[in-house]
């Protein structure tokens, strides 16, 4: 089984721009999503991923935390436009900015309508417990909170957050919090 091990954090400063390598704007949508999961109908997301001229369905445990299994497929692009426009109840729109620090990738995805104003790093990792890289704009981790989880921010993008949800102490999951991916 295929197994993605990936942290996210929340941003401390913008001092990581400048060292950016590659940027892509990314659409994406699910064919199953937050509700199926929420609802105990479902037992992973399904998403369909766009970036450029190339196309993925990805397929993901809806388990919280840094740990899950992830199977991720190319599909042909004329097949994700027709999925993301017909079958995904709503669309993600993000720029994916790459970053290296210390051989380290990460990945900071800069979310736009809805979500503008959200920017998340993830940093994917080969064990749960591998040391990597903390640059000074990294913040506070954001791994086991299921509302970054770009599954959710479909169905409630940042721009309907609460003050508590923008601002949860020291990284504790909101009451209620449920589902991921």
């Amino acid at each position: 089984m295929a197994v993605e091990i990936e942290r996210k954090f929340l941003l401390a400063s913008d001092a990581w721009r400048h060292a950016i390598v590659h940027s892509e704007r990314i659409a994406q949508g699910y064919l199953i999503g937050a509700q199926a999961l929420h609802d105990g109908h479902a037992r992973a997301s399904v998403r369909v991923r766009r970036a450029g001229e190339r196309a993925w369905l990805n397929i993901k445990s809806a388990t919280l935390g840094i740990e899950r299994a992830e199977f991720e497929y190319p599909i042909p692009l004329q097949d994700a436009e027709a999925m993301l426009t017909s079958l995904c109840d709503g669309l993600l729109e993000k720029v994916r900015h790459h970053v290296e620090v210390d051989g380290t990738l990460f990945e900071i995805d800069e979310f736009l309508g809805d979500n503008t104003g959200l920017v998340v790093a993830e940093v994917e990792l080969p064990a749960a417990d591998a040391a990597f890289p903390r640059p000074a704009w990294l913040g506070r981790e954001v791994s086991a909170l299921g509302r970054y989880y770009n599954v959710n921010l479909i169905a409630h993008p940042f721009a309907r957050w609460s003050d508590a949800e923008r601002i949860a102490a020291d990284g504790a999951e909101a009451a209620g919090e449920r589902a991921c991916c």
